[in-house]
């Protein structure tokens, strides 16, 4: 069975950091990305890796404080974020598609069919 399951979210103050994971069971994962959606907003794609070659993809959003990288031995990858803002509170997801694509569409959340449940980041001013 497929499963992934995030952790390390949490409460900040503007301009902390947070380090988020997401492990996957039931099967190998060659693409993985996290999105974020905020009350009342759509899902946001904001990195995703290829864990075979590392190849990253970041949205313009997020360039420079948001890190995505993996451990292949332990099929997770991890979401490093620094100088978080209150804008930025949501729940984080990780998800991994059937068929692993990486490409610029690599963000959109149609391309992706299993997700976890999401772990919640908050960000006070």
């Amino acid at each position: 069975q497929t499963q992934l399951m995030e952790s390390g979210g949490g409460s900040v103050q503007a301009g902390g950091s947070l380090t988020l994971s997401c492990a996957a069971s039931g099967w190998t994962v060659y693409v993985m990305a996290w999105f974020r959606q905020a009350p009342g907003k759509e899902r946001e794609g904001v990195a995703v890796i290829r864990t075979p070659t590392g190849g990253t993809l970041y949205a313009d959003s997020v360039k420079g404080r948001f890190t995505i990288s993996q451990n292949n031995a332990k099929n997770t990858v991890y979401l490093q974020i620094e100088a978080l803002q209150p804008e930025e509170t949501a729940m984080y997801y990780c998800a991994a598609p059937r068929t692993p694509g990486f490409n610029s569409s690599s963000l959109l959340p149609e391309h992706y069919n299993f997700w976890g449940q999401g772990t919640q980041v908050t960000v006070s001013s």
